[in-house]
């Protein structure tokens, strides 16, 4: 790969993509754009830029983007609207946000006249598939640079001589090993490594940021209602919300009462298992109440149908693939099941549960007049279940017969 002129740089102000910042510039003397995003990660965004300015990047070309918005309507919903779990437990959160991300990188390259993009995932795990997917998805003739599979820079030592050597700024507790690395964002938190590593070994409760522990929640439930429109939440307790400011709420709900932990081994797409520990107090609540309201508006065969596209679904956003033609197809049947699913579904928030314990719709298809043990008035002729029964038994009596003839 020929030396690139202009880079943009996928940079969060923390000492590794800063290193990375000087590095571009020593290595391949090439001109740098910064692009910071808010995806909601709760951290001020400032001094990203003020350290930027510090390595020498022109005010022009450093980019702060409030995209949490964006990042909730157009990727998390799209992706809730499927209930999408990773391995039957894993939501996500770190997933989805890569290509958001990647889209912008592509887009502020185009815009800058940068020939490159860069990012600081390192090169055993699932973070450097999906920016680069994601990259070569929408423009096939970019330039990715990947650091961490270029440099020699290869223990924290290193890295930090590197710092000292190039006047970049290092925080006090960046000089000892960090106990653990923490993504975050508005859909979740994901800690994992160092006092982590050890799956056989309880995670600290330090590590929980955005949950208090289920025995120190409130000792009294909370009732919340969730509107929904077309599959997407729109509302909390009748009031409409945007999707980041719903999702927001949603985090503090479930937060505060100890709901979204999950302590998991899973298997990267590189081949390896990690464990992380995950935080996604809102996305939990969501999830539950989005099944809640299928449970009355959606038809057993689409429902059904749609819960076997689930794991390929997910599977295909954990590996990277969210610009694939196989994701916007499963996207377009998972949308069509989301027509009617419409209404509204209460929650119970306790003690780390959230729990759906009602929920209503003018688009539901439940009937009380044909499951009642009441009298149906004619709503259903039991008798006809007989000739059902037969039909559906039919194959299982040859099969038996045949085992009784053979004796096998």
């Amino acid at each position: 790969m020929s030396a690139p002129k202009k880079v943009v740089l996928a940079y969060s102000g923390g000492l590794d993509t800063s290193i990375i910042l000087k590095w571009l510039q020593t290595e391949y003397g090439c001109e740098v754009v910064t692009f910071t995003a808010d995806l909601g990660q709760g951290e001020e965004l400032d001094p990203a830029r003020k350290k930027a300015e510090l390595l020498g990047i022109n005010p022009d070309n450093i980019y702060i983007e409030d995209i949490r918005e964006e990042f909730v309507r157009d990727f998390v919903f799209p992706m809730f609207r499927a209930n999408a779990l990773y391995e039957g437990q894993y939501l996500l959160g770190t997933s989805i946000a890569r290509p958001l991300i990647s889209k912008r990188l592509v887009e502020i390259a185009a815009e800058t006249g940068a020939d490159a993009v860069a990012h600081g995932a390192t090169g055993k795990g699932n973070d450097q598939v999906r920016f680069e997917l994601a990259a070569y998805a929408l423009n096939p003739d970019i330039k990715v640079i990947a650091p961490w599979r270029e440099w020699d820079l290869t223990s924290r030592t290193k890295l930090l001589e590197f710092a000292e050597a190039n006047q970049i700024p290092i925080a006090k507790d960046k000089r000892g090993e960090a106990p653990f690395s923490v993504d975050a964002n508005l859909l979740h938190t994901s800690s994992e490594g160092k006092v982590l590593e050890n799956p056989g070994e309880e995670a600290p409760d330090y590590v929980y940021q955005r949950t208090v522990s289920p025995e120190d929640a409130p000792d009294t439930a909370e009732i919340i209602e969730i509107g929904f429109e077309r599959g997407d939440a729109v509302s909390i307790n009748g009031e409409a919300m945007s999707p980041a400011t719903l999702l927001t709420r949603l985090n503090e709900l479930g937060g505060k009462h100890g709901i979204g932990r999950l302590d998991f081994v899973e298997n990267r797409f590189v081949g390896m298992k990690s464990r992380g520990i995950y935080e996604t107090p809102g996305g939990t609540v969501l999830l539950e109440a989005h099944r809640g309201i299928e449970q009355i508006t959606l038809d057993s065969g689409a429902g059904h149908l749609k819960d076997s596209l689930m794991p390929r679904y997910a599977e295909l956003i954990y590996n990277g693939f969210w610009y694939s033609p196989e994701r916007e197809m499963l996207q377009a049947a998972i949308d069509k099941s989301q027509e009617h699913v419409t209404g509204t579904v209460r929650i119970k928030l306790y003690k780390g549960a959230a729990t759906c314990i009602a929920r209503w719709s003018d688009h539901s298809l439940y009937s009380e007049a044909h499951v009642t043990f009441e009298e149906d008035a004619g709503a259903y002729d039991q008798t006809d279940a007989q000739g059902f029964i037969q039909l559906n038994a039919l194959r299982l009596k040859l099969l038996a017969a045949r085992k009784r003839r053979l004796g096998s």
